[in-house]
């Protein structure tokens, strides 16, 4: 599955345009990764694109989060990594992350909000005037953007980074496409 179809298959399923900017940011992130791991850069973004493909479908029902996913993306032929690590991103699976491309995800995903979450709350709601320290200072607050799983986020621990290198890296991936993110 290349690209231009990922997009398109999330968009005929994610109707939410806040869901739409929260899978390209995402995949943004998840694209930074694979270049600094020196990994499958579209595999890695493709997966962080369509992680999200079943949230709508599920009605707020989260033990079929990711397993729907899997589904819709195996229907749709994509890479079983691509399927596996989607089906591993929600913990309610217990499907244990084995592959970096699966722990990247998982703190992925949450990584994008809590720094989503810190450009809104400045004046100009602009990533340009978020730094590093900032979205750490933020993630020690555990009452600021509770949706952020602090302890999923951590987990980049498992891929050899500080919180701080996860942090600098994220970031630096959402800053590339603030314009598709209105950020």
């Amino acid at each position: 599955m290349d690209r231009e179809r990922a997009l398109e298959e999330l968009m005929l399923r994610i109707e939410n345009e806040n869901m739409i900017k929260h899978s390209l940011a995402v995949e943004a992130i998840m694209r930074k990764l694979a270049r600094h791991f020196n990994e499958h850069e579209n595999l890695w973004g493709i997966t962080g694109l369509v992680h999200d493909i079943d949230y709508e479908r599920v009605n707020g029902d989260m033990t079929l989060h990711g397993k729907m996913g899997g589904d819709i993306l195996e229907g749709l032929n994509a890479d079983s990594t691509i399927v596996y690590a989607v089906r591993a991103h929600n913990p309610m699976n217990n499907i244990p992350r084995r592959r970096k491309i699966d722990k990247a995800l998982y703190c992925a995903d949450p990584m994008s909000g809590l720094i989503i979450a810190c450009a809104l709350i400045l004046p100009d709601k602009k990533l340009k005037d978020v730094d590093a320290g900032f979205v750490i200072n933020r993630f020690h607050q555990k009452g600021f953007a509770r949706g952020a799983n602090r302890e999923q986020i951590a987990s980049c621990s498992e891929l050899g980074l500080t919180l701080e290198e996860f942090t600098a890296i994220s970031l630096e991936a959402l800053k590339e496409i603030s314009d598709q993110l209105g950020l």
